[in-house]
């Protein structure tokens, strides 16, 4: 979701189009935390229908290159690992 908002401002629908096979509950869900945490503000705009935005705040734009870098690692060492299997 960090990566995501690097881009700028998003509205909600834009970044539910953005992240593939999420229900809108689940990224409602999912946006709670790192609000909570001050990592993104929501702004609700008194419109109707209302319209809702996400911006990262100067502590989420700071997790951004950390969590490329994690993104990156998981990407490059994917291939070699194997499922655990139980029996």
């Amino acid at each position: 979701m960090v990566a995501t908002l690097d881009q700028g401002t998003l509205r909600f629908t834009d970044l539910h189009r953005q992240v593939p096979g999420i229900s809108q509950r689940m990224l409602t869900l999912t946006l709670c935390n790192p609000e909570r945490d001050g990592l993104i503000t929501r702004t609700v705009h008194a419109e109707v229908p209302p319209r809702v935005e996400y911006t990262l705040t100067a502590t989420g734009k700071s997790l951004v290159p950390p969590a490329l870098a994690l993104a990156g690692w998981a990407i490059k060492h994917a291939p070699g690992r194997e499922a655990c299997v139980r029996r």
